[in-house]
């Protein structure tokens, strides 16, 4: 705590009162009044109230952290959660930030909340992944529009079209973080997270389902309209247990089919809402119109029941992500590149045709 801070401190009391986690103080026609969780005293003078106050440092200081400069609702109901500020006591928080720091997480973002001079807080962001490695060891940042570049791209260097997905890259930190530039980098990280988390927990999310967004598309997205066509939503399921699971994306989805039906697959337990579906859940539903679109045809092949499992194998290995970590030596995993290559070379012609097969009548 600082004299500014004890300054604004008083001058707030004597001009309405003030009250903020555990600490209030007010002027009535008595004097003033000062309490805290271990004590409560009245009719104090002005010199009386500033030396209870000097006594209690650390509630003045976080006092004035929370209250003494303009922030945006979002990021202070953002920053408290961090610390768990309507649940923790202020002694326990300030011994926590000084002995280690305060560890949050926000999907697969690690946030170090630690304590600055006179109160301020310090914040760090990293890669979860990353928590055990000293920051010295990686690509150390401040400024909060380099987040946009770190996360283009997962460790294999591929592109990340959703910023939810849980593929964010390792090998960098943000230190020496104030409030605001810790939620701009976390934007920049996870877009929109903080405002709908806000929002929902003031129940006020904007929840756009299935239906109303996509009657809201036109142009080569329009087609995505024709998918309903009377036989129920069965198909939104399948969309949402493609793209929605938490293996996929970090929010939970909250939007249905419409308001009035929810749909089978379970939306999943990320931190954060999805409060519609996104852009590339509509890019691909206007690939999938048009592949249901198809007819049905019967096919014969013949395989036998272990060829059988291992297609099954392959497609859900490609499914979940998991070829790579498929090791090459596991020959008993039916998606073993090695086993996938032995029915390609059985199984598919030249032409590259399933046991021959021609497709559309050919």
């Amino acid at each position: 705590m600082n004299d500014e801070q004890l300054d604004a401190f008083v001058s707030a009391a004597a001009s309405g009162g003030l009250e903020c986690d555990g600490v209030a103080a007010a002027r009535d026609a008595d004097g003033y009044r000062f309490e805290t969780p271990d004590a409560a005293r009245e009719g104090l003078s002005e010199a009386e109230l500033r030396a209870a106050a000097d006594r209690n440092p650390r509630f003045v200081s976080n006092w004035h952290y929370w209250n003494g400069r303009d922030r945006p609702d979002t990021e202070l109901a953002f920053l408290r959660h961090l610390e768990s500020a309507d649940e923790r006591s202020v002694p326990d928080r300030y011994e926590t930030m000084t002995d280690g720091g305060i560890v949050a997480t926000w999907g697969q973002l690690r946030i170090d909340v630690g304590l600055g001079p006179d109160g301020d807080r310090v914040y760090a962001l990293r890669n979860e992944a990353d928590g055990g490695v000293d920051a010295e060891a990686l690509d150390v940042h401040s400024d909060p529009l380099e987040a946009r570049r770190l996360v283009k791209r997962d460790d294999r260097d591929r592109y990340r079209p959703l910023k939810t997905a849980p593929t964010l890259p390792t090998g960098w930190a943000f230190v020496d973080l104030d409030g605001r530039a810790l939620a701009e980098t976390v934007e920049y990280v996870y877009p929109a997270t903080i405002a709908n988390w806000y929002l929902e927990g003031r129940g006020e999310l904007d929840v756009s389902h299935w239906r109303e967004t996509m009657e809201r598309q036109s142009g080569i997205y329009g087609v995505i309209k024709t998918w309903d066509r009377g036989e129920g939503y069965e198909h939104v399921n399948w969309v949402a247990e493609a793209c929605c699971d938490d293996s996929q994306c970090l929010k939970r989805r909250e939007w249905e089919y419409d308001d009035e039906t929810t749909l089978d697959v379970d939306g999943g337990d990320g931190e954060f809402p999805c409060r519609e579906p996104c852009s590339l859940v509509v890019t691909a539903a206007r690939k999938w119109t048009q592949l249901e679109g198809e007819r049905t045809e019967r096919y014969e092949f013949e395989l036998t029941p272990s060829e059988k499992e291992q297609v099954e194998a392959i497609i859900d290995a490609v499914a979940d992500g998991r070829t790579d970590s498929i090791r090459e030596a596991d020959i008993y995993e039916g998606a073993n590149r090695y086993r996938a290559r032995f029915l390609r070379a059985k199984r598919l012609d030249d032409e590259g045709r399933l046991c021959g097969v021609p497709t559309d009548g050919e």
